[in-house]
């Protein structure tokens, strides 16, 4: 089958935008056209943001497919010896924190990996935030709960937020696998890379908060995937009774 042209995807995801009367060639003038031309409008700039997404996710998939590798690598080594996986954000990359949690906690396909999301407490959330104050509020649960051979991973489309730094310096100061993801130049967690707090940092270069968000969905996915086929082949080496289920 041959590959679809951009007109063509754009149609089979948004068919709403090439239908109706905006859509007719016979409608009469007046507000006809201006009817066509916010459709028209629609259409190229839905192209255009299509477009961008693309891009940028090839151009991190370029950046860092080795990296991303490593990074599945090491935390399919965790998850074989009982190790578990923390995930947390602000906003928008709260809901994606959960989202990569349960990847894990309840695939597609592949098994079953121990994932927990700490933003999806919210009483906990709520508590922390309101007795000591929110810039803790992954860490101290980080600190209740973690272990050496768990895993850390914070998403923030800025790299700036502060709750995430001192997470990442907690899972750190535990021996966990700490991995970030952020946009822009990376912020404050570039700063936590320089000095090895980070062990792993997928930074999206783009100013774009949406395409941000849009491309680390991508990188944790991708994560995931490998992390499976990792889990699924001999190259992990299991100790004894860590067997996973």
């Amino acid at each position: 089958m041959a590959e679809e042209t951009r007109p063509e995807a754009v149609r089979r995801l948004y068919p709403f935008l090439y239908g109706g009367p905006a859509a007719r060639t016979d409608a009469p003038p007046g507000d006809g056209d201006q009817a066509r031309r916010a459709a028209a409008h629609a259409i190229w700039s839905t192209e255009v943001k299509a477009d961008e997404i693309v891009r940028l996710r090839r151009q991190v998939g370029d950046m860092y497919a080795d990296r991303l590798a490593a990074c599945a690598e090491e935390m399919a080594q965790r998850f074989a010896a009982g190790g578990r996986l923390f995930t947390f954000g602000n906003g928008g990359s709260s809901t994606d924190a959960q989202d990569m949690a349960t990847c894990y906690l309840n695939p597609p396909y592949g098994r079953p990996l121990p994932a927990l999301s700490l933003t999806t407490d919210v009483a906990v959330v709520t508590a922390l935030s309101n007795d000591v104050g929110f810039d803790i509020v992954f860490a101290r649960q980080i600190a209740a709960l973690g272990r050496p051979g768990d895993m850390a991973v914070g998403l923030s489309t800025s790299g700036g937020s502060l709750n995430l730094v001192q997470a990442f310096q907690e899972a750190s100061r535990r021996d966990m696998l700490t991995a970030g993801l952020a946009g822009y130049q990376g912020g404050r967690l570039a700063e936590l890379a320089e000095l090895d707090v980070l062990d792993h940092l997928f930074v999206v270069p783009s100013s774009s908060v949406h395409r941000i968000q849009e491309a680390q969905t991508t990188v944790y996915h991708v994560l995931w995937e490998i992390t499976q086929q990792v889990l699924g082949s001999a190259a992990v080496a299991r100790p004894p009774g860590a067997a996973l289920r």
